[in-house]
This record gives structure tokens, C-alpha cells and sequence, in this order.
């Protein structure tokens, strides 16, 4: 009786009881007219017609029982006017009673009733006292992805959703959600906005202006973070208050871009630790392919340490003996004069002169074409659409417009001869379909392809990607920099980097003797130990009392680290 009492409170409270109150009240009021006044031609029949005279309370009484149908038959017509009469009431107590009554009940109380109850489900405020959370205005690809990566740093987030219905789906799925309207101070004040760590503002370019106005309004000092879809909005979100705008989709098609195979042989820097620079360094038409890790001596030659090895789109930590062929890049680190020295040793091995091949013209086909373009690489690209080819002409060597999987179309556009390829469509099925079918055609091509959903990226790996990159790891990665303040770090898809205190029980033991690569998978790349960073690591590297660890890997193996050695670890 409680809770219904509580529903009934809140029902009275909502904003539309005065509309659906008003609708009911009106037809109870016409009922009440229409039983009146059959109960007052009631008398005026039996007592100017049938001769007989009756009390008011029986009049109410024979009008009810004939509108509802019960007919009890005690109190009857016996001339036709009188039969008449009640056929017309009869008719009308069914569609009055027994048809628009139950429908208006429904419609304008019960109804509105189930709607409340659903609603005091999603709670409209953060519990008393929560601080240092994250607030999300969408649950979209990012948000999904950067939540599942809050989750293992225990760091807490909510979710704002206008949408009773999505809330409710969201609710059920145990993701913590508000209930409330982006454009209401209210809901940002129930969010306990000023005491957030930050909000990322998600949604349509035009719906996040309002909400940066919103919040800044609140909340002076709280940083915004917004994603913009089209790359015009980044001024106009920045001037209206958002302390970071992320133009994800022109992000990515740069990342896709410093993927690729073209021109002559370098390490391209990925990632940053301190003043050490995480690099890939390609190795097709090098000297270094076919031999072993040992053997390529690039420690000895130039100081920088190898931390892990691209193979098959994934990253895997070394053991000194692999063997490298055309199609392995490694994974070094090293400061800027060392990667220098090995750019201007490798840059008399020509990789390909020829144009890099771009399929999709959309803004992140486009970024990725922009991007080459700057770097002096030719671009061939590929799109369906006559006005997109338009767009971009300006940007590529050679447009080619029609579909992708067109073989002849495929074949004029240098499939054959091109270094790489870029997979920009946001289709992921039809990217998986052309790495599958652009594999087959150039055993040695480098494919470097984007995703939408991560659940994808072991068939895009079967089908034949070098790389892949998805949207939605780019934007969580970009936020997760933001909330810890450092530089934005894209290692690939799933990749992170990982910096833990040392745990005691691998306190004075050798990288050999702790087999954190063996059994976690995750690649060890360097040690720091009173503010002193050491990247020349070997199998015989002591780990001092103290000092942090500082690994390459996926969250997955994060997790077998944390069970295997019982410490919880942190993304850098």
C-alpha cells in the first residue's frame, strides 16, 4: 500500500495529470448528465404514459441497471414509448459504459499510472555524496566502449537519457542512467555537475551547444568534452564553452593514414612515455626481414629497445627469437635523436612510390586522403558517390568513382601496385568483405581498415587487416587522456598502456623469473624508479622494491595480470 500510495503521489505531481485528468473529468461529468437526465425522462414516461409514479432513487436505479446491461426486469415499459426509451438507453449505456469508459480509464489513468511507476524505476539523481564521476549524455559506441574501461578502473560514471524507454532498457541492463532532460538545469543539478570530473557531451553537434551552455552555466570550472560530428562545429562547441571538442572521425582517418606502407621505410611514432617515444617501425623490403630479433641488432646500433611485434593485427611480446618476415612491424621505443638515426638508415629502402589506395570518400575516407596528401603520398580513392568524388578530388591523385568490389575498377585504381589500402566505409561488413577480396588479389598489400564494432576485429584480422582501428576506441581513448591529463595515446585497437607499481610478489625477481609475458601476454617495455626511466631491459632486469612497471597490452590480459599477481592495475 506503500508503493501504490508513493506511485499515486508522484502521479498527482506529474506533468501531465492536469491534461489526462481533464480529459476524464470531462467524460465523467457527460456521464453524469446523460444518467440524469434518462432518470428525469424516466419519470416523465412512467408517470404521463404508463399511469404509474415512482421515487427519484428508483429512477437512478432502472437507468444504471439498464445502461450496464444487468436488466434486472422488477421495473419494466409496457407501452412502445416506453420500450423505445429503453432501447435508447440500453444503446447507449454499452457505449458509454461498457465501450469509451474502460478505454478512457486505461487511456488517461492506468496508463499514465504504469508510466509513472516506470519512471520512479530509473532514478533522476546520483546517490548523496558522489564525487569525481563521469557524466555521459549519450550511451553511443564511445560511451559503451569508454564505460566498459571505467568499470576496470573503478571509476564511476552515469549515463543522462531523455528517453524513458532507452533508460528503462539501460536500467535493466544494470548500466548506471538518469532519468532527465538534456536542456534542464534540474537534471545537471540532480547530476551533481560541480562536483563531476567531467562530462562528455555526445550527442548531434546542435543538441551538444545547448547542453555546454547548460552546464557551463552551473558549473564554471568543470571540463566539457564534446565530439563533434562535422569538423565546422569544433569553433562554435569551443565558443560556446567546451573545454575539449574531439573531431573523432577526422582523428581516425589520420590514424588509418600513419598506418599505412608508402614511399620510403620509417618508425612512425604512436605513443609517448615521458620524453620516450613509442614507435612502429615496418620492416618490408629491409634488410631486417628474415632475421631474428637478436640478430637485428637495433639496440646495439641505435639504443632503442624492441617492447613487441605486430603479427597478424596483433600485438605480441617478444622473446628474441622470432623470426621476421615482409609483413612484421615492430613495436620500439626510444627517444627522438635515436628513431632519427634509424629513419635516415631505413630511408634508402623504397617501400612504394605508387599511390596509396583509399576506399570511401566519407569524412573519415577524406581525413585519411587529407592526411597522405600533406605527407606528399599520392591517393587513389574510390567512392559510389558522384557528389562525394566531387568533394574530394582536390585531395587525391585520381578519383575513381563506382563500387569497390568492381574487380576491373579495382585494377585501374592500382590495386595491384599499391604499397596499402584504407577501409573507410562504416560498413563493416562490406569492409571485411574487401580486405577478404583485396587480400586475395595482393598477398603483400598492407591493409589498414576502421570498425564499428569491436566484436569484429578477429574476422577483420581472418579476412586479411594488417591494422585495424574502430571509432569508438579512438573517442574513449581521447577521453580517458583527458580525465587523467596526459597525451592522447593510440597503440591499436584494444591496446593500451599500462603502468603499475610493482607488486610484492615480483619484488628483487628478473623479467625471466616473473613470466609476465608468458603468462599474461603483455609486453614489459620499461621500468621507473625515482622519477629514472630504464627502457634497456633484459631477461636478467631486477624489479627494485617500489618502482612501476610500465607494460603494453589489452584489457584482457590487464585482468590475468591483476589475478595472477593481485594488483590492480591503471591505463596510462
Amino acid at each position: 500500500m506503500k508503493f501504490v500510495g508513493s506511485q499515486m503521489a508522484y502521479y498527482l505531481k506529474d506533468r501531465n495529470f492536469k491534461r489526462n485528468s481533464k480529459v476524464l473529468l470531462r467524460y465523467l461529468v457527460f456521464l453524469g448528465i446523460v444518467i440524469c437526465m434518462f432518470s428525469i425522462l424516466f419519470h416523465v414516461i412512467m408517470e404521463r404514459v404508463e399511469g404509474k409514479d415512482h421515487s427519484w432513487v428508483t429512477g437512478f436505479y432502472w437507468t444504471l441497471t439498464v445502461m450496464s446491461t444487468l436488466g434486472f426486469g422488477d421495473i419494466t415499459f409496457e407501452t412502445d414509448i416506453g420500450r423505445i426509451f429503453s432501447i435508447i438507453v440500453l444503446i447507449t449505456g454499452i457505449i458509454a459504459l461498457l465501450i469509451v469508459l474502460p478505454f478512457a480509464f486505461i487511456r488517461h489513468f492506468y496508463v499514465p499510472l504504469l508510466e509513472s511507476q516506470n519512471k520512479n524505476r530509473v532514478p533522476r539523481q546520483v546517490p548523496k555524496g558522489t564525487q569525481n564521476h563521469i557524466l555521459l549524455c549519450a550511451y553511443d559506441v564511445v560511451a559503451r566502449d569508454l564505460t566498459e574501461r571505467l568499470e576496470q578502473e573503478g571509476t564511476p560514471y552515469f549515463v543522462i537519457e531523455p528517453d524513458l524507454t532507452k533508460a528503462l532498457e539501460y536500467h535493466d541492463l544494470h548500466i548506471p542512467v538518469l532519468l532527465g532532460e538534456l536542456d534542464s538545469q534540474e537534471t545537471f543539478l540532480h547530476a551533481n555537475i560541480r562536483d563531476a570530473k567531467l562530462i562528455l557531451v555526445n550527442r548531434k553537434d546542435t543538441e551538444n551547444t545547448i547542453i555546454i551552455l547548460t552546464v557551463r552555466h552551473l558549473a564554471p570550472d568543470i571540463p566539457i568534452v564534446a565530439i563533434a560530428t562535422d569538423d565546422e562545429s569544433v569553433d562554435v562547441l569551443q565558443l560556446n564553452g567546451a573545454d575539449h571538442v574531439l573531431p573523432v572521425k577526422r582523428w581516425l582517418g589520420e590514424q588509418l593514414a600513419n598506418r599505412v606502407n608508402a614511399q620510403h621505410a620509417k618508425s612512425r611514432p604512436i605513443g609517448q612515455y615521458e620524453d620516450l617515444f613509442i614507435a612502429e617501425l615496418p620492416i618490408h623490403n629491409t634488410p631486417l626481414v628474415s632475421k631474428t630479433i637478436r640478430e637485428t641488432g637495433l639496440r646495439q646500433k641505435f639504443g632503442v629497445s624492441i617492447v613487441a611485434i605486430w603479427k597478424k593485427g596483433r600485438m605480441k611480446p617478444i622473446a628474441g627469437t622470432e623470426k621476421l618476415t615482409y609483413d612484421s612491424v615492430l613495436v620500439i621505443i626510444g627517444n627522438k635523436d635515436q628513431l632519427n638515426s634509424i629513419d635516415e638508415l631505413f630511408h634508402e629502402y623504397n617501400v612504394n612510390p605508387n599511390p596509396v589506395l583509399v576506399i570511401g570518400g566519407g569524412r573519415v575516407g577524406f581525413a585519411a586522403a587529407e592526411s597522405l596528401q600533406k605527407d606528399g603520398i599520392l591517393v587513389n580513392l574510390i567512392e559510389k558517390d558522384p557528389e562525394i568524388c566531387k568533394k574530394v578530388g582536390h585531395v587525391c591523385h585520381k578519383v575513381f568513382p563506382g563500387m569497390a568490389s568492381d574487380y576491373d575498377l579495382l585494377k585501374s585504381a592500382g590495386i595491384m601496385e599499391a604499397p596499402s589500402i584504407i577501409l573507410s566505409t562504416n560498413d563493416d561488413t562490406m569492409n571485411i568483405y574487401l580486405a577478404s577480396y583485396c587480400r586475395q588479389l595482393h598477398k603483400e598489400l598492407k591493409i589498414v581498415s576502421r570498425i564499428s564494432e569491436a566484436r569484429n576485429i578477429d574476422i577483420m584480422h581472418r579476412a586479411g587487416a594488417n591494422f585495424v582501428l574502430s571509432y569508438a576506441t579512438l573517442g574513449s581513448e581521447a577521453v580517458l587522456a583527458i580525465s587523467k591529463n596526459r597525451e592522447l595515446t593510440v597503440l591499436g585497437e584494444g591496446i593500451a598502456l599500462i603502468i603499475v607499481p610493482i607488486p610484492r610478489s615480483l619484488e628483487g625477481k628478473t623479467l625471466a623469473e616473473s613470466g609476465i609475458g608468458a603468462e599474461t601476454g603483455l609486453s614489459v617495455i620499461a621500468i621507473k624508479e625515482n622519477a629514472q626511466v630504464a627502457t634497456q631491459l633484459s631477461a636478467h632486469t631486477l624489479r627494485p622494491p617500489g618502482a612501476e612497471i610500465v607494460m603494453l597490452g589489452t584489457p584482457d590480459m590487464r585482468n590475468t595480470f591483476n589475478a595472477i599477481y593481485g594488483t590492480s592495475t591503471s591505463s596510462n
